[in-house]
C-alpha cells in the first residue's frame, strides 16, 4: 500500500470520527443552507478542516480541491475531497453518509478510499492493484440488464433538465428489475463496484462527488464514463458506471435522453 492511500485512510477514519461526534445531535445552529436544497453542517466544516490537515501533515505540496474551501494549489498530485457526502441523509439521521477522497496524478485517478462510518465500511482502491471494501476484494457484479438494480440521483442541481431525466428514468425503470435512489453518489459508486449495485448515473455532479467512486468501479473490474461515452465526467458532472454487463444498454438508454 502506497504512502498516498495510506494517508488517505487514516484522513478518512480521523474525519469519521468528527462526523460520528456529530451525527444525530447536530443542533439546529450548526446547520447552514449554501443554495437551494444544499445544506452544510458543522460537521462539514469540521471533517473537511482534519482530511485537509491530515494531508498536509504528509504530502504540503499536493493540491486539494475540497467541497467547502475550494482550491488549494499545489503540484501535480490533486486530492478531491467530500469531508461529508450525503449530507441531507446525515441532518435527517439516515446513516447513509460518506466520506469521499479521491487521489489524481498527472491527470489519473491512481487512489481512492471511500469511508461509511455509520455503516462500517472502508472502500479502498490503487491504480492496478484491484479495490476493496475493509480489506477485502470486490467487484462488479455478473448479473444480466433485465435482472440489474440501478442507481440514480435526482438532478436537483440540473432542474432544467428534469423532463428528460425523467424520460430517461422511465425506460430504465421498464427495462431493469429495480432503482433506488439513496442520496450519496459516492455510496451508490461504491456499491456498484462492490456488485451491490449493478449500475448507477446521476448529471450535475461536483468532481469531489464522483472522483473517488470511478476508481473504484474501474479496478473492480466495471466500466465508467460521461454521458456521451467519453471519460470527462470530472468536468461534466455527469457520470455512469457498471458492470459489464450492464454498462452498455444503460448507456445507450442514458446517451439517447440526456447525451449531447
Amino acid at each position: 500500500m502506497s504512502k498516498v492511500l495510506e494517508t488517505a485512510i487514516e484522513a478518512s477514519k480521523r474525519a469519521a470520527e468528527v462526523l460520528t461526534h456529530y451525527y444525530t445531535r447536530l443542533k439546529e445552529t450548526e446547520i447552514e443552507l449554501k443554495a437551494k436544497n444544499d445544506y452544510v453542517t458543522e460537521a462539514d466544516k469540521r471533517s473537511e478542516m482534519i482530511i485537509i490537515k491530515t494531508i498536509q501533515e504528509s504530502f504540503p505540496q499536493h493540491s486539494i480541491i475540497a467541497e467547502e474551501s475550494g482550491l488549494h494549489s499545489g503540484n501535480e498530485w490533486k486530492w478531491y475531497i467530500d469531508p461529508l457526502d450525503g449530507t441531507k441523509n446525515f441532518i435527517h439521521g439516515l446513516p447513509i453518509f460518506c466520506i469521499s477522497i479521491g487521489i489524481e496524478y498527472r491527470g489519473e485517478l491512481v487512489a481512492t478510499v471511500i469511508n461509511a462510518p455509520v455503516l462500517g465500511e472502508i472502500f479502498t482502491a490503487e491504480k492496478g492493484s484491484g479495490a476493496y471494501c475493509n480489506g477485502k476484494r470486490i467487484k462488479v457484479s455478473d448479473r444480466q440488464f433485465e435482472e440489474a438494480v440501478v442507481a440514480t440521483g435526482f438532478p436537483f442541481r440540473g432542474k432544467d433538465l428534469l423532463d428528460k431525466y425523467l424520460l430517461c428514468f422511465r425506460e430504465v425503470f421498464l427495462e431493469v428489475s429495480g432503482v433506488r435512489r439513496c442520496g450519496s453518489a459516492a455510496l451508490d459508486l461504491a456499491y456498484t463496484a462492490k456488485g451491490v449495485f449493478d449500475g448507477f448515473w446521476e448529471m450535475s455532479l461536483h468532481p469531489w462527488d464522483i472522483a473517488a467512486g470511478v476508481l473504484l468501479i474501474e479496478e473492480a473490474g466495471g466500466k465508467v464514463s460521461d454521458f456521451n461515452g467519453r471519460k470527462e465526467y470530472l468536468k461534466s458532472g455527469n457520470v455512469i458506471g457498471a458492470s459489464r454487463n450492464t454498462y452498455d444498454k444503460l448507456f445507450e438508454i442514458v446517451n439517447k435522453y440526456l447525451g449531447d
